[in-house]
């Protein structure tokens, strides 16, 4: 059984970080004013921080099981994260869709991006999964979990040294291993290039936990990653699961209208 298999029955289960010497007599060179440092400003020195914490996350490959509490509607969601060693990645979030009642996965492949329904004890279905972007895409809004964006998503832009982004090195989230960075959008007029919030992140670039506008994730356990990920079913025509509820059933048309 693949890695990614056996997290997922787990997500199921469970419900579910040139100075050299040189010839000659040396010369004497003017002396310069000192010029500003890293040290000398923390924004910076907390900026080019996370970006190198970006860019392990970006060769890391993992699996991973955490908490996310859910602020909208108060729930505790599992979610399993599978980043694997070639780039693809899955992200499992247990009673996500359909009004808090149906476990999602998220799948990103060559191909695109997928969302997979994902089998369970209480739901025993054939998992099927639908293209909802393109590769390196965001899902959109109403198909989507949100967590999984944190995982792979945002890595390009915290690397992006031009994004326009505050960061600041802050106190750990309770619980939380590893550096804490509150992300701040900069540019006020226009849509946050990012979840604003506070992320942490291990040395070796697993993010281990946030706090973001939709709860909080914690990593509570990891693995290592597999060599790839692969849909957990064969692609569908659809339609796309939602976040609410499952539309009301439509009864037989009515008759006519009676004659004014």
């Amino acid at each position: 059984m693949r890695p990614c298999s056996r997290l997922l029955s787990a997500l199921a289960l469970i419900m579910l970080g040139c100075v050299a010497a040189c010839g000659g007599t040396p010369k004497a060179t003017p002396t310069q004013s000192a010029s500003p440092t890293l040290a000398d400003d923390p924004a910076l020195d907390a900026r080019v921080d996370l970006a190198g914490k970006a860019a392990a996350a970006q060769d890391k490959a993992y699996a991973a099981l955490y908490s996310l509490d859910d602020d909208s509607g108060g729930r505790q969601h599992n979610v399993v994260a599978t980043i694997a060693a070639d780039g693809t990645w899955r992200v499992d979030v247990s009673k996500a869709m359909l009004g808090g009642t149906t476990d999602v996965s998220i799948v990103s492949t060559a191909a695109g991006v997928y969302q997979c329904t994902v089998s369970s004890p209480s739901n025993p279905i054939t998992p099927g999964c639908v293209k909802v972007a393109a590769a390196g895409k965001r899902v959109p809004k109403d198909n989507s979990p949100q967590v999984e964006r944190l995982f792979r998503q945002w890595l390009p832009v915290f690397r992006d040294r031009q994004s326009p982004l505050s960061v600041t090195e802050v106190k750990p989230l309770a619980g939380a291993q590893g550096t804490c960075y509150s992300v701040d959008s900069i540019a006020a007029s226009i849509q946050a290039p990012v979840d604003i919030g506070i992320y942490c992140y291990a040395t070796d670039g697993v993010l281990t936990a946030a706090r973001v506008g939709f709860g909080v994730l914690k990593l509570v356990s990891q693995v290592v990653g597999p060599a790839t990920v692969q849909l957990p079913g064969p692609e569908t025509t659809g339609p796309a699961m939602g976040l609410d509820n499952l539309p009301p059933t439509v009864g037989p048309p009515a008759g006519p209208l009676p004659s004014a």
